[in-house]
């Protein structure tokens, strides 16, 4: 009887190489993980790091608001506790750097797009003077100069400016300007606040300065009798021009009622093409470009003791100084192209 032939299944002939070639990889295999030597068994946390299912807990950034809630929280507690400073003259840095100058910031960064120049002139530390022009009706640019000085300056230095009297008198505003490390432009108070180590703020123009009419913009009025040049003369510390392009066109003064100005009080009483015509609306100021440069420090150490007894050099580092600051406007007016775009 013949013998049964047993058919192979569809495709089993295939598979047969198939596994045999696996079989001989397995064998190869086990062969190498034997002849190598034994590999340090890896921790459980390490393996559940390379399977990615151990994710390290991840900080998440504060808001903006957040933080600065966080601020105005620990501002109030140490307001209420008494945990702030305030030094002889009155300047509160506590006070200023939280609730005065942050209303500033979009006034400097967004409305006038303040741009800084030669900020490297400025010293990190000890007393300098810094002596710039003064224009724009208001004197925003005094306040502009203090907050590039916080803002811009590697080390954040404070401005102490030196003003005048009528600010101190004005209510509420003298307070401020106090609070705000504001002093009166006199000697003896300049002089004690340089030889202490701290960046002063001078606008000899004054008044004569920030009211001269439209027509006269970017010329600069006599800058007193030196009594800057006095004071850092009789301390030693270096004179920094500072040279501000912008602020004479945010409120373009055609005119004044004297008659106003003396009922008030009032060094003048400003006419601009928008105020007193629109009234609260005519006191926004125009949106211009500003440049704030600082040059070169004047040396005022090299004079000797008794210098500022000398009126010809008196006079004669008044003038270089102006003379200095009024070239540098020249020179940034010549770069600017557009009043508003710069």
């Amino acid at each position: 009887m013949a013998e049964a032939r047993v058919i192979p299944l569809h495709g089993a002939d295939r598979e047969a190489p198939r596994r045999r070639r696996g079989a001989a990889q397995v064998r190869a295999h086990a062969a190498a993980q034997h002849s190598q030597p034994p590999q340090p068994s890896e921790s459980p946390r390490e393996q559940e790091q390379a399977q990615g299912q151990l994710h390290e807990p991840v900080s998440a950034e504060p808001a903006p608001w957040e933080r600065h809630l966080a601020d105005l929280l620990n501002f109030a507690r140490r307001r209420i506790q008494g945990d702030y400073e305030v030094d002889e003259f009155g300047f509160d840095p506590d006070l200023t750097d939280h609730i005065l100058m942050p209303p500033l910031k979009p006034l400097y960064e967004k409305w006038f797009r303040v741009e800084t120049i030669g900020m490297h002139n400025v010293p990190g530390e000890g007393g300098a003077l810094i002596v710039a022009n003064h224009s724009g009706t208001l004197p925003l640019d005094a306040t502009m100069t203090a907050f590039a000085v916080r803002a811009d300056h590697p080390k954040r230095r404070h401005l102490r400016m030196l003003g005048a009297d009528l600010v101190f008198k004005t209510p509420v505003l003298g307070a401020l300007a106090r609070k705000s490390g504001q002093t009166l432009a006199c000697n003896p108070d300049a002089e004690r606040l340089l030889s202490s180590g701290e960046l002063v703020g001078v606008w000899p123009e004054g008044f004569k300065g920030i009211g001269k009419p439209f027509k006269d913009r970017y010329k600069l009025q006599r800058f007193g009798r030196g009594g800057f040049v006095s004071a850092a003369l009789n301390t030693g510390v270096p004179i920094i021009p500072c040279s501000i392009v912008g602020a004479e066109e945010i409120y373009p003064k055609i005119g004044d009622i004297k008659a106003l100005a003396r009922l008030f009080g009032f060094p003048y009483f400003p006419v601009t093409p928008f105020f007193p015509f629109l009234g609260p609306l005519g006191a926004i100021p125009l949106p211009s470009k500003w440049y704030i440069e600082f040059g070169e420090p004047i040396r005022t150490d090299v004079h000797g003791p008794n210098a500022a007894d000398d009126p010809m050099l008196v006079f004669n580092l008044t003038d270089q100084v102006r003379e200095t600051i009024q070239q540098t406007l020249y020179r940034l007016l010549t770069q600017r192209r557009n009043v508003f775009l710069g």
